[in-house]
């Protein structure tokens, strides 16, 4: 488009009474450079023409349209362009390098906000506590096999759960607490500084790894400080709940009608007739058990000691009607085929107080009722080492290096017992 030049100051009524094809104009004296033009559309832009004084070739930057930017605006802006010039630099160089610093930015922003829980705790998962393929080539973890999934599981149960689609740079000290607060009040307060322990690693790791700002603190280890100042306790309470007879009576009728789902209830009920820890109780296999001898071979237990688990009759009946409807696992969850979790227990206990529909006692948890089989033991009269015997217990000092009896046939004889006392427990 051709230029006109001329020694009079443009106007706002001059550009406003421009056509397309009409030439460029300029403006005079202090705003000279200040160009404005308009397209075969009809478009008014305002230009900055200058000679560069670092490559001393002209440039041409673009300021704004008319009437959108004012004449006014056009030459404020002019004149702070034209301070950059005089002081050696290129205005439209500077220009490029403070949008090329927004758009990293912008870049930047999106990148943290796409970053959620979800995606840090999976990188902290994949990256550093599970085995991975690197370069054709196993490399390990940070734990072994059980551990990995046990990570994996706390983490997706509880804080993907609750946070999995929050910004992880956004998530605050108050966001974990009440998320800790929340498995608390569940009573799992072991699960509860678990997910604390390894939510508080996931930052860590991400920290680690350049994923937030510089000045980003780990919430997660905020949190844990807070906690520990209001002293909030994320590890075992030893437990002293045992239910009376009359309690059990209550229990044992109680539990058909309830909502504790057909697999959970079944192992309600394996956990009293055995005295077994519900853990070990969920994680059963068929392969395990022995019909025709009455004995559960528990491979694996706490104490990290085999033994053979004496089954009463009740036991027996129970077990050969079970075997008709499960698969390799005697107690497996209806959706994944695997062992249920030792937690639903839990959690679904809480759920039902929470919502009004649990026995009306006094508070108790699954893992009391291992507590319970050990009192009524005792007040049906069975021998100390007999009823330690029953629940697992490994003998100490000096009885458990000379007493190496493993009083299976004892055993057996007091769970039937004890069997046979809930049976009439449950009669009245």
């Amino acid at each position: 488009m051709s230029y006109q030049d001329n020694n009079k100051p443009l106007s706002s009524r001059e550009i406003a009474t421009m056509k397309p094809g009409d030439n460029t104009k300029s403006d005079t004296g202090e705003n000279r450079g200040l160009r404005i033009s308009c397209s075969g559309s009809g478009t008014k832009t305002f230009f900055y023409r200058y000679r560069s004084p670092i490559t001393k070739k002209l440039v041409q930057m673009r300021l704004g349209h008319f009437p959108t930017m004012s004449l006014a605006e056009a030459r404020i802006k002019l004149q702070e362009y034209r301070v950059i010039r005089n002081s050696g630099r290129c205005p439209a160089n500077e220009l490029k390098s403070q949008q090329k610093k927004i758009e990293e930015q912008l870049q930047q922003e999106q990148a943290i906000s796409n970053f959620t829980i979800k995606t840090m705790i999976e990188l902290y998962l994949t990256q550093h506590i599970e085995d991975r393929l690197v370069n054709g080539k196993i490399v390990s973890g940070a734990r072994k096999p059980k551990g990995q999934s046990e990570v994996r599981r706390t983490l997706y149960g509880d804080a993907v759960r609750a946070l999995g689609s929050k910004p992880a740079c956004l998530v605050t000290r108050k966001d974990v607490v009440n998320l800790i607060m929340e498995i608390v009040g569940r009573g799992s307060n072991v699960q509860a500084g678990n997910v604390l322990r390894e939510l508080s690693a996931a930052f860590d790791y991400a920290i680690g790894l350049g994923k937030f700002n510089d000045d980003f603190a780990n919430p997660a280890l905020l949190a844990k400080s807070g906690l520990r100042q209001a002293k909030i306790r994320l590890t075992h309470q030893k437990g002293k709940r045992v239910l009376s007879d009359k309690e059990l009576t209550w229990l044992l009728n109680w539990l058909p009608g309830s909502v504790f789902t057909p697999t959970q209830k079944n192992v309600i009920r394996f956990t009293l007739w055995t005295a077994c820890r519900t853990g070990e109780v969920c994680a059963a296999t068929w392969s395990d058990i022995d019909l025709k001898n009455k004995t559960w071979h528990l491979k694996s237990s706490k104490t990290g000691i085999e033994r053979y688990v004496q089954l009463p009759q009740q036991v027996i009946e129970f077990l050969e009607q079970l075997k008709l409807s499960t698969g390799e696992y005697l107690f497996p969850s209806q959706k994944t085929g695997l062992p249920i979790q030792q937690k639903s227990l839990t959690e679904q206990s809480w759920r039902l107080r929470e919502t009004k529909r649990m026995l009306d006692i006094d508070h108790w948890t699954p893992h009391d009722l291992r507590r319970t089989v050990r009192t009524g033991l005792s007040r049906l009269g069975c021998r100390n080492e007999v009823a330690e015997a029953i629940i697992g217990h490994s003998r100490k000092g000096i009885e458990g290096t000379y007493d190496l009896h493993s009083y299976e046939v004892e055993c057996r004889i007091w769970l039937q017992k004890w069997a046979d006392h809930l049976d009439s427990l449950a009669l009245v």
